[in-house]
């Protein structure tokens, strides 16, 4: 199984910025073409008070500051250039819906959509959305605050397909979270409640790989295979290309070895898609990270492909 799609962290959170302009971005496009990446998924417009293109909506109601170029409108451009699909990462606060607002966070994500929608919706890579928030349990509010931007979203673009890439609560999860680790069990008693309140208004669900131990990755990937089925959705594997097991360090490119037991396992359960978090900061050869380059040539000398870069 191999890559055909990735983020696009540009608002990064816990990950260096690399600062990158228009040609930088076009080379890195470019690469991800030739590699077999036909998605691109921005994975938020905003993030607090930083934005990726000079939105007045968000501007206005959290005194964001105005960026100093519409990298959504650069992406899209790139996207149609190189025959890419572009998924549209809505806000997010890092706010109300952690302090339990999360009526706040929706009324704001539907003003969101709308404003994109309106200002990008001509391009023809404007493919779908992606719902930011990042979930391992079944809290209920949250399901609901999915199912309700999810069809606002589908109802602006006429249909356009909804993402998520939630997380599994295991050994490796950030300190922030608070769940505590989940067994197989509980995993799939509450997706199956989780999928069945989001079919209709998500499409496809992309499950981060990187949080619970290797030996138990097969299981779980099974499991959102199957319930995924159930209930209509599109199951994808959201292969972290960063590294979680190093402790002194938060994040570096991931050891190709460990890269490739998770494709492996991804491919063996049936999974449709392969996308990463992400492409430029881990795996490509332009990153700023000079691991990061090992990984590119390890990953096309065994896929036996030959990049443009």
């Amino acid at each position: 199984m191999k890559f055909s799609g990735t983020f696009l962290d540009e608002i990064s959170v816990d990950i260096v910025s690399q600062n990158w302009g228009r040609q930088e971005w076009d080379e890195d496009f470019r690469t991800m073409k030739s590699i077999g990446i036909d998605t691109v998924i921005l994975i938020r417009c905003g993030w607090r008070k930083w934005l990726t293109y000079p939105s007045l909506i968000l501007m206005k109601r959290e005194k964001c500051y105005k960026p100093p170029v519409d990298l959504v409108q650069l992406f899209l451009e790139l996207s149609d250039k190189y025959g890419m699909d572009f998924y549209f990462g809505l806000y997010d606060s890092h706010k109300y819906w952690l302090d339990g607002q999360v009526n706040e966070e929706l009324d704001l994500s539907l003003h969101v959509a709308e404003e994109a929608w309106s200002r990008y919706g001509k391009y023809k890579s404007f493919k779908g959305w992606y719902l930011p928030w990042e979930i391992s349990r079944n809290s209920g509010e949250m399901t609901s605050v999915f199912h309700r931007t999810g069809r606002l979203c589908k109802d602006l673009s006429g249909g356009g397909k909804v993402l998520i890439s939630p997380y599994i609560a295991g050994t490796k999860e950030l300190p922030r979270h608070i769940e505590g680790n989940i067994t197989a069990h509980q995993h799939e008693k509450e997706w199956n409640e989780i999928m069945a309140g989001i079919a209709g208004a998500v499409d496809i669900v992309a499950f981060q790989d990187g949080q619970i131990d290797f030996p138990l990755l097969p299981e779980f990937l099974q499991i959102n295979k199957t319930l995924a089925e159930k209930h209509g959705l599109t199951c994808w594997t959201n292969t972290e290309t960063f590294d979680r097991d190093l402790p002194a360090t938060r994040f570096l490119p991931i050891r190709w070895e460990k890269l490739l037991l998770k494709l492996n396992a991804a491919a063996e359960a049936g999974v449709e898609k392969a996308i990463t978090f992400e492409f430029s900061h881990f795996l490509s050869p332009h990153s700023a990270f000079p691991q990061a380059h090992g990984l590119f040539r390890r990953y096309c000398e065994h896929f036996q492909i030959n990049p443009d870069i």
